[in-house]
Order: structure tokens, then C-alpha cells, then sequence
């Protein structure tokens, strides 16, 4: 017959082996979930959250984004009321921005002005991301001869300096004496913004396709059969598009300025649009008697232009693993 104590004994161990058994699967679970790789960009927004640059700049531009949504919500001026009367007079308590030449409320035209602007940013840079990225990706996965044709391609729109070409673009479309239509004049200052710039963001997509091309992944999908589509869209569009988002941030606010430029030139945004390259144009005979004209729709660039800038450097260094 076997002792009592001794089956009581080896039930006990038992008992503690299997409580043992569990602890050790449970520790293993939580290691493994804690384990559990991240990707990029999981990595990039924990690494954005912490850098002040980062939320300042984001919050500049939804103010921005809020003012050119929704203008009413920070004035109920209407920007076209003009009252003759008030012509120049400096910032008061019922102007903040003072009034332009025509008795235009510059507060009320700034706030405004940021949806023209924005718009012609946001679709600019569009435009310019999808022709260079289309281009650049192609150059980089296709054959010698096709790269070098669609590089030869983009140096001769690189080697156009950018005033000059908007110049040649917009006279050429509009005659002096013509004033285009609202839509009209937006499409094309976009238009000459995107085939002027695109050639920055097709190298960025090039350079970015011939590194993520001599992975193994891209030679294994090629390996087993998978069509060149197949291997742009699944393997090489998700690993090359961070360095051109990067562009496309800071380009935004460049092209901003650059719409700015235009107005100031006379050959962008012109009246009746609101834009704040429109307000700096219809400043420029006025600064000595008038600074306030020019200094505050200056200034919404400047900040605009600034913060954008921020946000592009900040997402830059959150992309790059190197860098931390």
C-alpha cells in the first residue's frame, strides 16, 4: 500500500508545477505582445508626439486650416464691403489690421485670403507629388534606357528657373489686358507650379525606388512571378513613399510663397480673388503710408510658410531610424 502522505505530497508538486507551467506561459504571452515589432510609421508618430516642433507647428496650420475652412468663425466683415471713408486708416479697435486703400477691412481679407492660398498650396503640391512620384517611380524600376530618357526628361524642366517659367506660362495664357475668371487663374497658377516643381519630387521617388529595388523582398516577389505592377504597388509604392511625403510637406508651404511671388508679380491671383498674395501685390505702392497692408498678409505667409517647414523637418527626423 502507498503512504497517504506521499500521494498528498505528489499531488502538491503536481500542483505547483502546473501553477509553474502556467506563470511561465502567461510571462512568455506578455513578452511576446510586448515584443511584437512595430512598423515605421508607428515609430515615426511615437517619436512625433514627443517633439515640441512638431504639435506647434500642427497647431499653427489647423488654425490655418480652421480659417480657411470656416472664415466666419474669427470675423463677420464681409472682405468685398468697401468704404471710401476709411481709406488707410491704421489699426484701431474696430479694424484690428486697419483698412487698405479702398476701405477694404484687411482683417476680414485676411482671414479670407487663407482659403485662395491654401488651395492653391494643397493642389499644387498634389499635383506635383503624383507627376513626380509616377515619373520617379518609373525611372527607378525600369530599364537603363527608359531612366535615362525620363531623367533627361525632368533635368530640362529643372534647368527652367522658377519666376522665369511662371512668367513664360501665365503671359502666354492670359493677354495683358484679359482678366481671367476666379477658377481659371487658380488652375493655371497650379498648373505652372506643379510642371515647374515636379522634377524635385520625381529624383526624391527615383533615388528612394533604386535602394528599395536591391531588397530581398522586391527580388523575392520578382522571384516568384509577381508582375511589375504587383511589385510597384505591394513592395516598392509603401517603402518609398516616406521621403516624398517629407517633400511634400515643407513643399506645401514653399509653394504658398510661391503663390505670393506670383500675385506680387502680377501675373498670379489678381482681384476679385482674396488671396495674401493679392493683399502683399495691392500693398507694394503703399508701405510708407500704409505698412500695415503689407506687414500682416506678409506675416500670415511668413507663419504659414514657417510652420509647414517645421512640420516637414519634425516628420523628416521622426522617418529617418537613423536619426534616433
Amino acid at each position: 500500500m502507498s503512504d497517504p502522505g506521499s500521494v498528498s505530497g505528489g499531488t502538491g508538486l503536481e500542483a505547483s508545477a502546473a501553477a509553474g507551467v502556467d506563470q511561465l506561459s502567461h510571462v512568455d504571452d506578455s513578452s511576446q505582445k510586448q515584443k511584437k515589432p512595430r512598423s515605421l510609421w508607428s515609430d515615426a508618430w511615437g517619436e512625433l508626439r514627443t517633439k515640441p516642433t512638431f504639435i506647434i507647428s500642427l497647431v499653427i496650420i489647423a488654425i490655418i486650416v480652421l480659417m480657411a475652412i470656416w472664415p466666419t468663425l474669427f470675423t463677420s466683415v464681409d472682405p468685398r464691403h468697401a468704404d471710401l471713408d476709411k481709406s488707410l486708416q491704421s489699426p484701431s479697435g474696430a479694424a484690428w489690421f486697419g483698412y487698405d486703400l479702398q476701405g477694404y477691412d484687411v482683417y476680414a481679407r485676411a482671414m479670407h485670403g487663407a482659403r485662395a492660398s491654401l488651395l492653391v498650396g494643397i493642389f499644387a503640391t498634389l499635383l506635383t507629388v503624383l507627376i513626380g512620384s509616377t515619373v520617379g517611380i518609373i525611372a527607378g524600376y525600369a530599364k537603363t534606357w527608359i531612366d535615362s530618357v525620363l531623367s533627361r526628361f525632368s533635368d530640362i524642366f529643372a534647368g527652367i528657373p522658377f519666376v522665369l517659367g511662371a512668367i513664360v506660362i501665365l503671359t502666354t495664357l492670359n493677354a495683358p489686358t484679359e482678366n481671367p475668371g476666379v477658377f481659371r487663374i487658380i488652375t493655371q497658377v497650379v498648373l505652372s507650379i506643379a510642371v515647374l516643381s515636379w522634377p524635385v519630387a520625381m529624383r526624391i521617388m527615383r533615388s528612394a525606388t533604386l535602394v528599395a529595388k536591391q531588397q530581398d523582398y522586391v527580388k523575392a516577389a520578382r522571384g516568384l512571378g509577381a508582375s511589375p505592377l504587383r511589385i510597384v504597388f505591394r513592395h516598392l509604392l509603401p517603402n518609398t513613399v516616406a521621403p516624398v511625403l517629407v517633400y511634400a510637406t515643407i513643399a506645401l508651404g514653399a509653394f504658398i510663397g510661391a503663390e505670393a511671388t506670383l500675385a506680387f508679380l502680377g501675373i498670379g491671383l489678381r482681384p476679385p480673388v482674396v488671396s495674401w498674395g493679392v493683399m502683399i501685390s495691392e500693398s507694394r505702392d503703399y508701405f510708407q503710408s500704409a505698412p500695415h497692408m503689407l506687414l500682416f498678409p506678409a506675416g500670415f505667409v511668413t507663419i504659414t510658410v514657417l510652420a509647414f517647414v517645421m512640420l516637414g523637418d519634425a516628420v523628416r527626423d521622426a522617418l529617418d531610424p537613423k536619426s534616433r
